[in-house]
């Protein structure tokens, strides 16, 4: 059911002739008549049409309101005129160093970190773009970025759009030119330094994402909600209970849901102030009492010219989106949108972050996230490897990646990654294990033998717990990797690990001789 202040009247608007080119919709659609939106007014940022007729008929067409602001609602539907292939440039911020993420980091850039058994983050991101029809995406990054460029290359490296809409997914790195010979300084410094290339697009709005967040999300919606309330920048936000909302940047929206006022992490009286009525963006009453307060997400859309007018006239030295630019147009009297996302979302951002929504998607019998949705797939690189082979093997409540050879041990609450060896009487308990980028021959193996040296994978009689094992890792046989002391924190890379959060996590490439115990 659509919303509605008390001064504007729902009626239902025909389907006809000069509504067929801009929607696909059912028969009718609800529209609101009169009010502060009833201009009937062409949006920022819309080209005009080449036909004067048609243009006069989009004048006069009233204002549309999306059912419910909720982009996983059921009953929305989307009405991109133009479609969001032709209209919409995708641009996803692959962050700075990654080093809360280290040592997942040392070796790659954090949108190439390994997730889910078969993934990378970035696929996250990008599935949600080609999902919703977005096939024109940058990735930008600079650290690290040789296993990114890789992956997405072997995974998108095809014309993703067909012919005709001639989409791609391109890396964009950090590089000098004549007119900034310095790295990206932030979120907004880094699109701001690729403008040029940006702007040559022949697009509506820029869609802005992070490329370290777990979450599945229709852009259309929030791209349609964005052109509806004739908005310049719209920022996706969540619901927030109050224990929660310490920890995040806040947004306090008016009756319109118009952003009016930021805070970063407020408590106490401050934090009070923020609270806001989410029904107002499409929650129901029970869940708007319980989540009173709404966090930026990090996820923008900005009308193109918005964007060139901001970066480049408006705030030409700001370096962050949402600490400076988002409330600085605020300020400057642009309308800036918060649109509601009530589904599972989660920033990669900490190695508990990440063990967490590793291992979130083993609960039963309804996981965090599920990658188990046809109509929403997430896509990676095809590997074309075997089905994974399991001798003898106690397996529950665990993930098994593609290629897996696994011999008569137990696996209990766990995710393992694709070409994971593990051997006869090893036990992995609430563990990541990413697996390997490479097999090792039969030859490989007898030649490390003779050396004395250990083949990737878990050695026989190993015991894991509570850990992240990162690729190609190499442990020994009776290796105990179960923080016998229980240590919060502790930096032990010439041992090949580290402890975070009570995590061990085993670095990329490391080697833990036989009878190794942490």
């Amino acid at each position: 059911m659509a919303m509605a202040s008390p001064s504007k009247t729902l009626v239902p608007l025909p389907y006809h002739a000069s509504a067929a080119a801009s929607t696909s919709c059912d028969s009718f659609r609800l529209v609101a008549v009169g009010g502060a939106h009833g201009r009937g007014r062409r949006p920022r940022g819309v080209a005009s049409s080449s036909s004067s007729a048609a243009a006069a008929a989009r004048r006069r067409r009233p204002f549309v309101f999306s059912p419910r602001a909720v982009s996983d609602s059921k009953s929305s539907q989307t009405c991109l005129d133009p479609d969001a292939s032709t209209s919409v440039l995708g641009i996803i911020l692959g962050g700075g160093a990654g080093t809360r993420l280290y040592p997942l980091t040392k070796k790659r850039a954090k949108p190439a970190v390994p997730l889910g058994a078969n993934y990378r983050l970035i696929d996250i991101p990008v599935s949600n773009c080609l999902n919703s029809n977005i096939s024109k995406i940058y990735v930008l990054t600079q650290f690290n970025s040789a296993s990114l460029n890789r992956h997405l290359s072997r995974a998108y490296g095809n014309n993703i759009g067909g012919y005709k809409n001639e989409g791609f997914v391109e890396v964009l790195a950090a590089q000098q030119s004549p007119d900034n010979p310095n790295w990206f300084q932030g979120t907004a410094d880094a699109v701001r330094q690729y403008l040029w290339l940006f702007e040559e697009h022949n697009v509506m709005e820029f869609l802005i994402l992070a490329g370290d967040h777990l979450y599945r999300m229709d852009y259309e919606k929030f791209i349609q909600a964005h052109r509806e309330t004739d908005s310049d920048i719209t920022v996706a936000a969540l619901p927030m209970d109050e224990k929660r909302a310490t920890a995040f940047g806040l947004m306090k929206i008016d009756e319109e849901g118009r952003i009016v006022e930021f805070a970063e992490k407020p408590k106490g009286e401050e934090l009070k102030a923020m609270m806001v009525d989410t029904t107002i963006l499409g929650l129901d009453d029970v869940r708007a009492k319980e989540m009173p307060y709404i966090a930026s997400m990090g996820i923008y859309v900005i009308s193109k010219n918005v964007m060139l007018q901001l970066l480049r006239e408006q705030f030409p030295e700001a370096n962050d989106f949402g600490s400076e630019v988002i409330p600085g147009a605020t300020n400057i009297g642009m309308r800036v949108q918060a649109y509601l996302y009530d589904g599972y979302w989660e920033d990669i951002g900490t190695i508990e972050a990440f063990y967490n929504a590793n291992l979130g998607i083993t609960k039963k019998p309804i996981p965090d996230f599920s990658f188990y949705d046809r109509s929403a797939p997430i896509y990676t690189q095809p590997r074309h490897l075997p089905p994974s082979k399991v001798l003898d093997a106690d397996v529950t409540d665990s993930v098994i990646g593609e290629g897996c050879v696994i011999k008569n041990c137990k696996i209990q609450h766990s995710v393992v990654g694709l070409r994971s060896c593990i051997s006869e009487g090893a036990i992995i308990e609430d563990s990541l294990l990413m697996g390997a980028d490479y097999y090792e021959t039969e030859a490989d193996k007898r030649h490390l033998a003779e050396k004395g040296g250990i083949p990737i994978g878990i050695g026989k009689n190993s015991h894991i717990r509570r850990a992240i094992i990162d690729k190609n890792a190499r442990i020994g046989d009776n290796v105990k990797i179960i923080n016998v002391d229980n240590v919060q924190e502790a930096a032990r890379e010439t041992d090949g690990y580290f402890i975070k959060s009570g995590i061990v996590t085993v670095i990329k490439d490391a080697l833990l001789p036989s009878g190794t115990v942490i």
